[in-house]
């Protein structure tokens, strides 16, 4: 990477929301308001792709490092970026083009009160900051300030809505993820009594088999499993994705749930590496399955059709921890390498896109049919056909049906589980398969009933017609999930080189 990307791209791509935000808040109500944050969302796209072209022109993949201040480590704070680090910034440029290109529509006074709006947009570009930030962060403790802008920014927007259920929500999950930071600022004391450094790179050059070691694993690990939500830790993701404004719903499941897992990998393989044992990475395992049948048994015993989409993120969640025991094993360390990487990653950008179409297609049946049952959803299919096809589209992905980007994750972990000679996971994602086209058919089985007099009903008279931008939006998330089923080979390069670059 040459000098301008690596002394003015990085931070840019971390300021640049900022400044957003700092926008927002002062111009408060404007009719520009809308067009002013979708600029800011285009420039940061392209900000992006060019970053991520400069990155890939070298075609070494190797990390590069920013020092801000020109102090570096142990004194000052980096920012590094490597092939996982990139592939996030780059998914975490183009969802928050899109979604933010929804929530304009969506924030409008047509379809919310100009109050929500004040409040969403500083706050949306607070938490696009802290996402971008966190992975490039190459110090322990600024990935814990990181981590608390995300977590009291998506706090505060889960709330926006108002209602008892979403304040409740707000709140527990305010409180859960205090408390996972509360276990990773121990975790962060620890390691810098031992090694003298906060530097990631620098703690995974001393660290061993170390009782000192050993706590800090397990406090990290604690807390990011509290803010990923892996079952049975999943009792806040539910109500507060199911709560939130249908773009922060969207944004929360596709991304705020994956920083916390991008971290955990990091320090699982590469930073504390020489403390996992095998037994720890079943054990994993073993909750990731669980997660998987739990969580796709709750979301097709779900009423309401949010409800459904966030247990469906605790099962998918599920998936992604299978990485852990079909890593490969050298010398008793686990290492981020083969089909079980290429896999996790896949299946991070595959859940990204799936699951931000699937809940902006949900959130314009609720504003169509003017509610969030599921059951009275009957007939909708023939007044938003479209946003019926991306629900579809998009839950053919989670299932791992061909052509979809799922497919093809799920069959990357298929393999490798039965390379490994682990053939019990296999029947776990058999299984979570089955149980996932449960729930999507028990939707679109509704969506496109025939009864005329549902169809007619008054209901879908009187509610608002979704506009063209919110539907657009989806589908686009919906197509680009088909296309990376049939064209997978540029990301699972990168994920190949992840062990490589990370810098550490």
């Amino acid at each position: 990477m040459n000098e301008l990307s690596s002394s003015l791209l990085l931070p840019a791509i971390v300021f640049l929301p900022l400044l957003a935000a700092i926008i927002a808040f002062l111009i408060g109500r404007n009719q520009l308001q809308g067009r002013i944050n979708i600029c800011f969302s285009l420039a940061q796209f392209l900000l992006v792709v060019l970053t991520t072209l400069l990155f890939l022109h070298e075609q070494t993949y190797q990390s590069e490092r920013y020092v801000i201040g020109g102090w570096g480590a142990p004194l000052g704070i980096d920012l590094i970026v490597d092939g996982f680090s990139i592939l996030m910034i780059a998914l975490t440029g183009l969802l928050t083009l899109l979604i933010t290109l929804y929530s304009a529509s969506y924030f409008s006074d047509k379809y919310s009160a100009s109050e929500k709006s004040l409040r969403f947009w500083p706050l949306w570009w607070l938490l696009i900051s802290g996402l971008n930030a966190l992975f490039m962060s190459a110090d322990a403790f600024n990935i814990y300030v990181c981590l608390e802008i995300i977590g009291l920014s998506a706090a505060a927007l889960v709330a926006l809505q108002g209602s008892r259920a979403a304040l409740e929500a707000a709140l527990r999950y305010l409180l859960v993820g205090l408390l996972g930071s509360l276990f990773y600022l121990f975790a962060i004391a620890i390691l810098y009594r031992s090694h003298g450094t906060l530097d990631l790179m620098q703690i995974a050059e001393t660290a061993n088999h170390s009782f000192p070691d050993k706590v800090a694993m397990i406090l990290i690990t604690i807390g990011l499993l509290l803010k990923i939500a892996l079952f049975p830790l999943h009792f806040w993701l539910p109500p507060a994705h199911a709560n939130a404004p249908t773009p922060v719903s969207a944004i929360l499941s596709a991304l705020v749930v994956k920083a916390s897992l991008y971290i955990l990998i990091k320090f699982w393989f590469d930073v504390l590496g020489a403390t996992i044992t095998l037994g720890a990475s079943q054990m994993l395992g073993a909750l990731g399955g669980a997660g998987i049948i739990y969580g796709s048994w709750c979301a097709f015993r779900a009423t309401q059709l949010k409800v459904l989409i966030a247990y469906s993120t605790v099962a998918q969640l599920g998936y992604i921890f299978l990485l852990f025991p079909l890593s490969e094993y050298s010398m008793g360390v686990s290492s981020f390498t083969g089909s079980a990487s290429q896999a996790a990653v896949y299946f991070i950008v595959a859940h990204a896109c799936a699951k931000a179409a699937m809940f902006l297609a949900a959130g314009n049946l609720i504003l169509a049919q003017g509610n969030g049952e599921i059951a009275q959803l009957k007939g909708i299919a023939v007044r938003e056909p479209l946003n019926v096809l991306v629900f579809a589209v998009a839950g053919i992905s989670l299932i791992g049906l061909p052509p979809s980007a799922g497919f093809i994750a799920k069959w990357l972990l298929l393999t490798t589980a039965i390379e490994s000679g682990q053939w019990w996971w296999v029947i776990v994602v058999i299984i979570g398969g089955l149980l996932g086209a449960m729930y999507l058919f028990k939707v679109l089985s509704l969506a496109f009933s025939t009864d005329p007099a549902v169809v007619e009903s008054p209901t879908s008279k009187s509610t608002p017609q979704v506009s063209n931008v919110m539907t657009t939006v989806a589908l686009i998330l919906a197509l680009i999930t088909l296309a990376l089923g049939f064209n997978a080979e540029f990301i699972l390069n990168i994920s190949n080189t992840v062990s490589e670059v990370s810098g550490i």
